[in-house]
């Protein structure tokens, strides 16, 4: 087990030097804030984690949560972790006063999640669907719901999840069965099946409260028919009691990674007494949920960039204890009298260790600023400045959740290859994050999805308007980068890549003009990667100007090798993964169509 799964020195320099935490704070709905309060707040965050999680990380794994006589059984520690993080405030932490919040920064909220899934990504999930329930019934539900559900949840006295996915219609929402019965008394007669229910059920919740989508009786076929409601496992009567309500837990899955975060599948209303709880407007849940997707997917990225993190601080800590193998000499021979060399003096290996380092950092900084842009669509005083950051979240939302979920699964691999035949031994943490982390490309939707979604929505929404809202973000980056002669070669290589955007969008908007939207988005997931790649050279170039800045200055709040390392580490990403945008350029460009099936050719696979 490695010594560390984090470095706060990181957190904090991206959370204020380069993403500005001050200028949200200024914001009127975050005025009983400030910088010394939320680096209290995350520091106690830290020593819980390191107290409460990491020590029990590989235990919760081998000890994975099952199923026994419709109960789930789960770690001890789950119990901790939803008592604690509601005595903490982790659950309340961005809602609102009159909610019962503490009104923090989505910023800093994320911070906070960030450390406690780098500490153990298993046990961070509890909390944090209980907070995604909790907060549509914030947003949505009417006081009755609010006044019954949100102080349980938010203590942590009560589990919440969200149940979306049927076993026939997987992705596919339009195609949920769930039915709703409306009743004369208000309530809804709930019917259906609910699979892949993260959280779903476990001894230490009191109750559980299910944010489930179904389509009421009569009601549209497709999306434009699916309402949202509260399904309590346990019905609260008006004395205090409980009356069950006919929500039976069938299973759980057996995963290949994060086995100490369950993982069930709920009937509902088998014997006809399920109720649930119109929240909001019949026939609008699907809307409901996705207004609340854009900070979802930006967890699914965090918690993406911790595994990441972890990884590359376990990697670190054995490359640099671990000799074997000479370092050639100047005749290009290995001297067999000398000691074996530790492994982090091999290039290959620094190679593997640097590609950790900017895919853990660089994904962290963009869930960091994709939840600036959440905090600023939200508070800030300017109407028009909330609709720029609006826009610009939503165009960041399927990057935050697809690029740390892909190239964090690659750079955890990489971290295996860096120990070698002990990486895949259960002796050796490493394996455990490689099973942990594959996962994220599927939460809350697959890469595809979201590949489709930024092509396919994001980049046309508004004639583009995003697009030149992000790029206008990225020219300041490089200008205040052209200030440095060692960052100028960056600033005008990032910059060309920007020119390059326009002519692959150019090429790929004529299948959309001319209606063949198949061709047009045939290969999203590549354009995905591309324009990912882009938006975190931009990234890493920004926390090299800020770094470079701190050095110019003689800042001491970190070392001058803090500093140094953050400008080496953008170096070797624009060397080594934007340089990967060229070759994905051509791809995007080519004219052949290779995977589209139509009544003209065959696919041969």
């Amino acid at each position: 087990m490695a010594k560390q799964y984090m470095d706060m020195n990181t957190l904090k320099f991206l959370l204020h030097n380069v993403h500005d935490l001050q200028s949200v704070l200024e914001q009127e709905y975050f005025s009983e804030h400030d910088k010394d309060g939320m680096n209290i707040f995350l520091d106690s965050i830290k020593d819980f984690s390191d107290k409460e999680l990491f020590p029990y990380f590989q235990e919760v794994d081998e000890q994975a949560a099952y199923y026994k006589d419709g109960k789930i059984i789960v770690h001890p520690q789950v119990e901790v972790m939803m008592r604690k993080g509601g005595e903490m405030g982790l659950l309340a932490s961005s809602f609102k006063y009159e909610d019962g919040g503490l009104q923090i920064p989505s910023m800093v909220s994320t911070a906070g999640g960030y450390i406690l899934d780098a500490a153990n990504n298993h046990l961070g999930g509890y909390i944090g669907l209980t907070s995604g329930a909790a907060e549509l019934i914030a947003h949505f539900g009417d006081d009755g719901l609010k006044e019954k559900y949100l102080p349980k949840m938010l203590d942590g006295t009560w589990g919440g999840t969200m149940c979306l996915t049927e076993p026939q219609a997987g992705s596919s929402l339009s195609d949920i069965t769930t039915s709703a019965t409306p009743t004369e008394d208000g309530f809804y007669k709930i019917s259906g099946q609910k699979i892949f229910i993260s959280g779903g059920d476990h001894e230490y919740s009191d109750n559980f409260i299910h944010l489930l989508i179904g389509r009421i009786d009569g009601a549209p076929e497709g999306t434009k028919g699916i309402s949202l409601f509260v399904v309590p496992k346990n019905r609260p009567n008006e004395d205090g009691t409980f009356t069950p309500n006919d929500v039976i837990t069938a299973g759980d899955f057996q995963k290949l990674g994060q086995r100490g975060y369950c993982t069930t599948h709920l009937v509902f209303g088998e014997k006809e007494d399920c109720r649930g709880y119109l929240v909001g407007e019949a026939n609008k849940g699907l809307k409901y949920m996705f207004l609340m997707m854009n900070g979802a997917r930006i967890a699914v990225g965090r918690g993406a960039a911790s595994i990441a993190m972890a990884a590359y601080q376990a990697s670190l800590e054995y490359a640099n204890e671990r000799p074997q193998g000479r370092r050639l000499n100047s005749e290009g021979k290995k001297d067999a009298n000398q000691k074996p060399s530790l492994i982090i003096e091999h290039a290959d290996v620094r190679r593997m260790l640097l590609l950790q380092k900017v895919v853990a950092e660089g994904s962290l900084s963009l869930a960091l600023l994709t939840s600036r842009y959440l905090d600023l669509s939200r508070t800030h005083s300017d109407e028009n400045e909330r609709d720029r950051y609006h826009l610009l979240l939503e165009l960041l939302t399927p990057i935050v959740k697809t690029y740390p979920s892909e190239m964090g699964a690659v750079s955890v691999s990489n971290g295996v290859q860096i120990l070698g035949g002990y990486g895949f031994t259960m002796d050796f943490v490493l394996q455990q994050y490689y099973r942990d982390i594959r996962i994220f490309t599927l939460y809350e939707g697959t890469t595809g999805i979201q590949s489709l979604d930024l092509l396919g929505r994001k980049i046309p929404m508004q004639r583009g308007k995003a697009v030149e809202l992000l790029a206008m973000e990225v020219m300041q980056s490089i200008q205040r980068a052209m200030k440095f002669d060692e960052l100028k070669p960056y600033a005008n290589q990032l910059g060309a890549k920007l020119q390059d955007i326009q002519k692959v969008l150019g090429h790929l908007s004529k299948y959309a003009k001319a209606g063949d939207y198949e061709r047009y988005t045939a290969d999203a997931n590549l354009f995905m990667e591309y324009f990912s790649n882009i938006v975190m050279a931009w990234i890493w170039l920004d926390m090299a100007e800020e770094a470079k800045s701190s050095l110019v200055k003689g800042d001491k709040t970190y070392t001058e090798e803090f500093y140094e390392s953050k400008v080496h580490a953008m170096k070797f990403f624009f060397k080594y993964e934007l340089s990967k945008t060229t070759y994905l350029s051509e791809v995007l460009m080519n004219e052949e169509s290779l995977t589209i099936k139509n009544e003209e050719k065959k696919v041969f696979v």
